[in-house]
């Protein structure tokens, strides 16, 4: 069975600051690649029922995905890549790489929904980009549970290692239960702090399976309730 637990965490001035800096990074990321792929829909796709009379030929480019845009990645991480708009320089290198890769699996998402739909055909709006307090939260999908290192004697306090910012310091408001095995760690910052969701797993305990019960008479029961007055009429299998 898979549940997430929520704990507050305490992080350090100087890990505070690292941790903007990633959220700012990733941010600009998940911009540019969701602005690729708007780029390449509006250059690329033409009316079924009009013909425009002028018509540029765009610059000939593969059709943004998952894959293209993840390959990116390295050469990103190489130099500084400044941002136009506003003259920032940020340096991708200082990110964790999954973390980065994550960000490329949400677009991916967000837009094949739009495009494609879901697994019932309904297509969800067009995707927006996302300001500084849309874009709140850190995946790490390779997350285990050599993450955890120590806790305190009172079993209230735990810190959790997170690659390229050290030890983060977790109140631990409920124990992680025995034979659970960490997932996936995603970090969030509130208005109140930052908070950490720990996705467990534990295999001794069964998934959740809801039984269909079809209504029929005989596991039906009606109940008409008279509200001038205290009478109740029971119709039970058809019979009063």
């Amino acid at each position: 069975m898979k549940y997430t637990y929520q704990y507050r965490i305490y992080p350090e001035t100087s890990q505070k600051l690292i941790l903007n800096n990633w959220l700012r990074i990733c941010r600009y990321w998940y911009n540019r690649m969701l602005g690729e792929r708007f780029n390449w829909w509006e250059q690329n796709r033409c009316p079924i029922n009009a013909c425009p009379l002028i018509s540029h030929l765009p610059q000939l480019k593969d059709k943004p995905n998952y894959y293209n845009q993840k390959k990116q990645l390295p050469q990103l991480k190489k130099a500084i890549v400044e941002v136009k708009h506003s003259g920032e320089h940020l340096d991708f290198s200082q990110v964790y790489s999954t973390v980065l890769q994550d960000v490329c699996k949400r677009v991916e998402a967000t837009f094949s929904r739009f495009v494609a739909g879901d697994r019932k055909g309904n297509c969800s709006g067009k995707p927006r980009f996302k300001s500084q307090s849309r874009y709140r939260s850190l995946n790490f999908p390779n997350a285990d549970d050599s993450w955890l290192k120590f806790s305190s004697i009172n079993s209230k306090w735990l810190c959790i290692f997170i690659p390229k910012i050290g030890l983060i310091k977790v109140r631990t408001h409920r124990i992680i239960p025995d034979g659970s095995k960490i997932k996936q760690i995603s970090l969030t910052k509130k208005t109140d702090g930052w908070w950490i969701n720990l996705s467990l797993e534990d295999k001794s305990i069964p998934e959740l399976k809801t039984d269909n019960i079809q209504p029929t008479w005989e596991n039906s029961i009606g109940l008409d309730a008279v509200l001038d007055k205290d009478i109740y009429l029971v119709q039970d299998g058809g019979n009063n």
